[in-house]
């Protein structure tokens, strides 16, 4: 692919890795990149063989290291709002679709980019990656979906005094405060991601992505509707060639081989 896309795909069977790629901006974010992602992302949701998909930042040191100031600097009301815009159906789509998507932090996630690493169903971070909100450092807050999805994942405590004092917080703390499920060697960072992404790979796509839906939209209602969102979504799989397989391969005592129907 093109060394002038803002985003690499690359693909390996029904793994797709996504490379954020200003590698020069330490991967920042700008309406250009985060554009190229939604319409990637658009593509993918529509391609039934994708199974699971890594985010990450190109180069050594980044994810992403927040958006580009440069570019914001310039910004009105108007153009602040389209921007946020974008961003936020960003992490939308990215929740909406039917297939996982792992945060590979490989470095700097901050602002924008612990935004987008937020909206991954999970986070693996390598030893050297630094996680924060830093906004209120420019006068500014988070403008993709931050402050809630902060909240969500680490509690609303944490996520006040993260969002408020602008920290930044180094992998290990990270792990402590639930952001993250696992610190990887810097080295080892993709194929601990990789081999993850190959087992989920390798389970029903059909019930993965019930899990993800079921997951998500149970989180905001209350618990006997969560609980017949469950139900509905366990009963449908059972009309799955997937389901039939799979409980078939078990009792024959083998692999199963899901086709996602």
């Amino acid at each position: 692919m093109a060394s002038d896309r803002t985003v690499l795909v690359e693909r390996d069977g029904g793994i797709v890795t996504l490379t954020l790629h200003r590698p020069e901006k330490l991967n920042a974010l700008n309406a250009e990149l985060v554009g190229e992602l939604l319409k990637v992302l658009h593509e993918l949701e529509k391609d039934p063989d994708v199974r699971v998909a890594i985010l990450t930042g190109a180069g050594d040191k980044a994810f992403a290291a927040g958006a580009d100031i440069a570019a914001m600097s310039e910004m009105t009301v108007a153009n602040a709002k389209t921007f946020s815009n974008l961003g936020h159906r960003v992490g939308a789509l990215m929740e909406s679709a039917h297939f996982p998507i792992i945060a590979a932090v490989n470095g700097f996630a901050l602002g924008g980019g612990c935004e987008l690493a937020l909206a991954c169903d999970f986070i693996y971070a390598s030893d050297r990656a630094k996680f924060g909100q830093p906004e209120v450092n420019l006068g500014v807050i988070p403008g993709f979906g931050g402050t809630q999805r902060l909240a969500r994942r680490v509690g609303i405590a944490r996520a006040r005094e993260l969002v408020m004092t602008g920290d930044i917080i180094d992998a290990e703390m990270a792990l402590r405060i639930g952001l993250v499920s696992a610190v990887v060697p810097h080295d080892g960072l993709m194929a601990k991601v990789r081999e993850v992404a190959v087992k989920i790979a390798s389970k029903g796509p059909l019930a993965i992505a019930q899990c993800k839906r079921v997951l998500e939209r149970g989180l905001d209602v209350p618990l006997p509707i969560a609980n017949e969102l469950e139900a509905q979504a366990f009963a449908s799989l059972f009309g799955s060639s997937d389901q039939r397989e799979g409980m078939k391969a078990f009792l024959e005592k083998r692999k199963a081989t899901f086709e996602g129907r």
